[in-house]
């Protein structure tokens, strides 16, 4: 069984990802790893050049910044990604740059790759999610964040990625895809609040045109962590390949959550969702199966 991993990046320092520590995370379980980097205004490259493995394979891409809407430019640099691995990878494990692998995962994920190789019935695997918060103590909880995404597919041209790159479709189709006990960690909402504040004003240049960003105050000012409606305390053990990271982070976040905050329909869908664990509404872009079909 050969198993590439793919990702993306642009300007990895300037706004603070993780990428480092994300591929590290990779390459345990992968043959190779397949890294497309954007024309940046850092020193991205030599930071993925800095990492000791020849399993990592570096390419280079331009972005289309005049694509601003939806988010659709990170679909096509995914797809860019995607084509580059080898011809006879068996499975591509796409990660995106803020997100990890914890080492707890790697058990299930090459167990699941390796039961249902010869299985054309599956077509990837849905990875369950944790998405941290103002610092690397808290995760959200908030119903604006999704539980789960694909994050391996099968080596089939036919699969590429959708929308803004959240997910992945199979010739516009949702996959049929085995949910694994696995997690991704994602840090996209751990950074200094400046540095956040920066990096969503650059991502709502993939969404919207300048004028419209000119018109939003609040992308004008250090982000307000405080804005989320649900959040717990983290107390498990974080990646191995994060702790460095963690200890050199430089700023404190104490969640200040008011209930007023929560609108009355919010606080419904949450009772519910605690009482049974089903989220009301839940966007999925996926077909759960729960065995291979033979």
């Amino acid at each position: 069984m050969f198993v590439s991993g793919f990702t993306i990046v642009r300007n990895a320092v300037k706004y603070d990802y993780p990428v480092v520590e994300s591929i590290l995370s990779l390459l345990p379980i992968c043959d190779e790893v397949i890294v497309l980097i954007g024309q940046s205004e850092d020193y991205t490259l030599a930071l993925i050049e800095s990492i000791q493995s020849d399993k990592i394979k570096i390419h280079h891409s331009v972005w289309d910044d005049s694509l601003r809407e939806g988010g659709k430019v990170l679909a096509i640099e995914t797809d860019k990604a995607k084509q580059l691995v080898s011809k006879k990878a068996d499975w591509c494990i796409y990660l995106q740059a803020d997100e990890v692998i914890p080492e707890s995962s790697y058990g299930a994920i090459q167990e699941s790759m390796k039961n249902f190789q010869k299985d054309i019935a599956v077509e990837g695997f849905l990875f369950k999610y944790l998405h941290f918060f103002g610092s690397y103590s808290y995760v959200a909880s908030s119903r604006d964040f999704y539980r789960h995404e694909i994050r391996i597919i099968r080596n089939d041209p036919q699969i590429n990625s959708y929308k803004d790159a959240q997910g992945f479709r199979k010739n516009g189709l949702k996959l049929k895809v085995i949910a694994i006990d696995a997690f991704i960690y994602h840090y996209g909402w751990v950074r200094h609040p400046q540095t956040m504040s920066e990096k969503i004003k650059h991502f709502h240049q993939l969404w919207h045109s300048d004028e419209w960003i000119q018109t939003q105050k609040q992308l004008n000012e250090s982000f307000d962590y405080n804005a989320i409606d649900a959040i717990d305390l983290f107390k498990d053990a974080h990646p191995k390949v994060m702790l460095e990271r963690i200890s050199t982070k430089n700023w404190d976040f104490i969640p200040n959550l008011k209930s007023s905050r929560v609108s009355f329909r919010k606080k419904i869908l949450y009772f519910i969702e605690q009482l049974t664990g089903y989220r009301l509404g839940e966007y999925k872009n996926y077909q759960r199966i729960k065995h291979a079909k033979n």
